[in-house]
């Protein structure tokens, strides 16, 4: 236990300094599915700005703020799911985060415990820079597409840091199942999803990450 406890550190230390190289989805989607997978590594300060505050007003208002969790979204949820309504995520960016890059995807209160114990492990040793980083590089943003580079070349023909405003909140608009929801092809539902990003956008204004 002890080992198991000193590799994921040493890992969560390492991911701070390097490119992730894939992640256990990426391998899930491709080997067990057969599903090409389309990434490549971009440094954050080659991504759009407009992305990391897209993100943020769709996924995680909270983001710069919080420690990893936002439990009144948690809460909310939680008194949702009692009522009978349709179960909905309150996961963080950061949590979402260190579910892509260390975990498998699927539901179990083992796998949630894991993903709390990398939340509080890349808050206090990633920072929410590296964070932003990890996610815009690594989340699935289309049917094997991971990453702003990938989808800004496949879906855009163009390259992530000319990404305009409304094609990062189209972008943002289909991280709630990025397989179902196509920024190449946007359903009427998307486009509304998109200007209701793109007036959050504009109400939280900028997103302030620590620097290097």
């Amino acid at each position: 236990m002890l080992l198991i406890f000193m590799s994921s550190i040493a890992v969560v230390i390492l991911y701070k300094y390097i490119p992730i190289p894939h992640t256990p989805l990426m391998l899930q989607r491709s080997v067990g599915e057969g599903v090409t997978t389309n990434y490549r590594w971009t440094p954050l300060e080659e991504i759009s700005p407009h992305l990391p505050l897209a993100v943020v007003a769709s996924e995680d208002n909270l983001f710069t703020t919080h420690n990893g969790f936002d439990f009144e979204q948690i809460r909310i949820a939680q008194e949702e799911a009692r009522k009978g309504k349709r179960l909905r995520g309150a996961s963080t960016i950061s949590q979402q985060t260190a579910k892509n890059v260390f975990l498998w995807n699927g539901r179990s209160w083992v796998r949630k415990g894991l993903e709390a114990y990398f939340t509080v492990l890349i808050e206090a040793i990633w920072g929410k820079r590296r964070i932003m980083e990890v996610y815009l590089n690594c989340i699935e943003m289309g049917n094997g597409i991971y990453g702003a580079a990938a989808i800004a070349r496949k879906h855009f023909g163009t390259t992530p840091d000319k990404l305009t405003r409304s094609q990062c909140a189209l972008i943002a608009a289909t991280l709630p199942n990025p397989r179902i929801y196509n920024s190449k092809r946007p359903s009427k539902y998307m486009l509304r999803r998109q200007q209701a990003i793109l007036k959050n956008m504009k109400n939280i204004g900028r997103v302030e990450l620590e620097k290097k």
